[in-house]
C-alpha cells in the first residue's frame, strides 16, 4: 500500500466541477484532478428515486491531506450532502506515485 489516495466526488456541472478542482490545486491538496464527462446518477434522496447528470472529480492526492481536502470540498461544494469517498492507491507506477507524494503539501 502507497501513501496515495484516490477521492471521488461528484458535482452538478462542469464549471463547478473545474472551479473545486482549481481550488484543490491551488492549495496543493492534489497532483491531478481528473473532471469526467457528464454521468447519470440514480440514487434515493428523502424517500424518492432521483436522477441527475453529474461530473465526477478524481482527485489523486495523499493520505495525510485527506481532512484538508475533505474541508474543502464541503466548503464549496453546492450539495447538502456531498459524495466525499476515498480509497487507498495499492498499487501503481512508482514515478507516477512519486510525483503525486512531491506535487502535494506536507
Amino acid at each position: 500500500m502507497t501513501d496515495c489516495l484516490l477521492i471521488m466526488t461528484s458535482l452538478p456541472d462542469q464549471d463547478t466541477a473545474r472551479s473545486l478542482a482549481h481550488k484543490l490545486l491551488e492549495e496543493k491538496l492534489a497532483a491531478c484532478i481528473n473532471v469526467m464527462p457528464p454521468m447519470t446518477s440514480i440514487y434515493q434522496w428523502k424517500g424518492e428515486v432521483c436522477e441527475d447528470s453529474e461530473y465526477l472529480l478524481l482527485i489523486k492526492t495523499r493520505q495525510a491531506c485527506y481532512a484538508q481536502v475533505e474541508t474543502l470540498i464541503r466548503a464549496h461544494h453546492p450539495y447538502q450532502l456531498p459524495e466525499i469517498i476515498a480509497t487507498g492507491i495499492s498499487h501503481g507506477l512508482p514515478d507516477y506515485l512519486g510525483w503525486i507524494e512531491e506535487s502535494t503539501q506536507e
